[in-house]
């Protein structure tokens, strides 16, 4: 018998897999059910499965989390997943968890998961035979080796070079500086790291995502290259070549990288943007170049998306100072956004970045500088609107300074700026009537939790039936499709500006059950909420 974890906050999925399946009948025995990520590892802890059945999107550990974990404990586990949407058919090639099947929750044929699991018995039982510690060794040793050449180049940049000569050769064991050769480093950044995470059940299994690609991608360029991971959000890639006339390096790197693009955005939907450094033909330049190129968050920052550059120096303009012209755009935007003149707004917004790009002001000073000014907007139609912003300076502070590119904070600042369009819309001033008015700032006050008709119209001390018929004639919508649109519009602001998962903005909004509020968000906007975000 073989244990088998079920793991879905979806009752009649997991109602229809504990009845349906005959477990015994094909070998395995049910030793789980759980409606949470973090109760199914709790058991895991004690006891692991070897066949893992999950959904993605459950509240306190997703399912993609859970499987990356239990996959670190026992590499050998079978993982199906089970979903009502479909961004893992991206993660599933990315995180290499050899996952077996994925199946969609809408056409899930308990027969054709019984064919797929009396498969993967034969193969449990065909792996038992064999002697699987050889095989985990051989996994682990490729997983060390990976995390020791990082560490190696991690230490070659931070650590002071007292042994150049041992460096070397430590280097050649990877590849690098071999007799008659250089190496040309390149730094590339992940283009929009804040609404990349999302897709991912951490940061290492991002860091574990990428690396995989990357490395397999670099197996199929000119020249030679060798990829280490500096952190997250940043990857270090090391082209080796023999210098030559006839061929000129950078040209051939500019295309590999290229290459490298192509292959993350099909097999990640990552983009990224690469600064290209110097040939270097020793130790000490090299580690002199890789330091310029971890450097360069001023160039970084005035990077498009998936731009592949030169490594410059002096690119940002130190004496120009963009708070000179804040007074000016605040009026602007405050008095377009008074009259409700939306795309006024966000034509001026992209005037003013158009001219910071020009100007190449400090990073620093522009995230300043918008957070200032975003922050001074949202204040002033609020307290025009009497509505508690959705907001705090806190809050957008923490996701201004994640922003690591101008192309970022054009799209985040575009996201706030439709937020507060939307805000104007829906605002408390679509009615004259006072009962009206105080009805929307209610819902505005409490829209993380369920709000029904009777609660507010008690609230209001006026009659259920009376203010429903009042606020369908005052708004035109029923007051509980009131309430759905601006919880969707507010779950659209928090994928747009946070980085909280789908199922925590589940509970922000005070849903109990993820699999509807999926289906109501995709009924509001077209689009479930990953691929909204996507």
């Amino acid at each position: 018998m073989y244990n088998v974890m079920l793991a879905d906050d979806d009752y009649p999925v997991i109602e229809l897999l504990s009845e349906a399946i005959d477990w015994e009948r094909l070998g395995y025995r049910l030793m789980g059910v759980h409606e949470n990520g973090l109760s199914a590892w709790e058991q895991a802890e004690n006891e692991l499965p070897d066949l893992l059945v999950t959904d993605i999107g459950m509240p306190k550990m997703d399912g993609l989390e859970l499987a990356a974990r239990i996959r670190r404990r026992k590499a050998n586990v079978r993982i199906v997943i089970l979903s009502c949407h479909s961004e893992f058919q991206l993660a599933q090639q990315a995180m290499r968890l050899n996952v077996q099947e994925y199946y969609l929750k809408e056409t899930l044929d308990p027969d054709d998961l019984s064919s797929l699991l009396a498969r993967l018995k034969t193969s449990l039982d065909e792996e038992r035979q064999m002697n699987w510690e050889q095989t985990r060794l051989k996994l682990l040793e490729h997983e060390t080796k990976g995390l020791r050449k990082e560490q190696a180049i991690r230490g070659f940049i931070q650590q002071p070079l007292l042994s150049p000569d041992k460096w070397r050769q430590e280097a050649e064991s990877y590849g690098l500086l071999l007799d008659g050769e250089e190496c040309l480093p390149v730094i590339g950044f992940m283009d929009d790291y804040r609404l990349v995470k999302h897709r991912f059940a951490s940061d290492q299994t991002l860091h574990f995502a990428v690396s995989n690609v990357m490395d397999e991608v670099l197996e199929t360029v000119t020249p030679r290259a060798l990829h280490a991971g500096y952190d997250v959000k940043r990857s270090l890639l090391l082209f080796s070549y023999k210098p030559s006339l006839k061929i000129n390096p950078v040209e051939q790197v500019k295309a590999a990288l290229k290459q490298v693009q192509q292959t993350m955005q099909k097999v990640l939907k990552i983009k990224m943007s690469f600064l290209i450094g110097t040939g270097s033909d020793s130790p000490e330049k090299l580690k002199q170049h890789l330091m310029g190129l971890l450097n360069s968050e001023d160039q970084r920052f005035y990077l498009r998306e998936e731009e592949v550059a030169k490594l410059r120096c002096g690119c940002i303009s130190e004496q120009a100072d963009l708070f000179a012209y804040y007074d000016e755009a605040n009026q602007q935007l405050r008095a377009i956004w008074a009259g409700k003149r939306e795309q006024e707004a966000s034509a001026a917004a992209e005037r003013w970045m158009q001219h910071i790009e020009q100007q190449k002001y400090p990073p620093e000073m522009v995230k300043d500088w918008v957070l200032k000014l975003l922050l001074d907007i949202k204040l002033k139609l609020h307290s025009l609107q009497h509505v508690r912003p959705s907001y705090t300076a806190d809050t957008l502070h923490k996701e201004i300074v994640e922003i690591d590119s101008l192309a970022q904070l054009r799209s985040w600042l575009s996201g706030h700026l439709r937020s507060i369009a939307s805000a104007q819309a829906e605002g408390v001033s679509a009615s004259r009537r006072t009962e009206i008015a105080e009805a929307c700032k209610f819902v505005s006050l409490h829209i993380g939790r369920r709000i029904g008709l009777e609660e507010v119209a008690e609230h209001l001390h006026l009659n259920a039936s009376y203010f429903s018929r009042l606020f369908k004639k005052e708004l035109g919508i029923t007051f509980i499709e009131y309430v759905t649109r601006m919880k969707m519009e507010r779950a659209k602001e928090l994928l747009d500006q946070t980085s909280h998962t789908v199922g925590e903005i589940c509970e922000l909004l005070g849903y109990d059950n993820q699999s509807y509020f999926i289906k109501t968000f995709k009924a509001h906007t077209g689009a479930t909420p990953l691929e909204y975000r996507g």
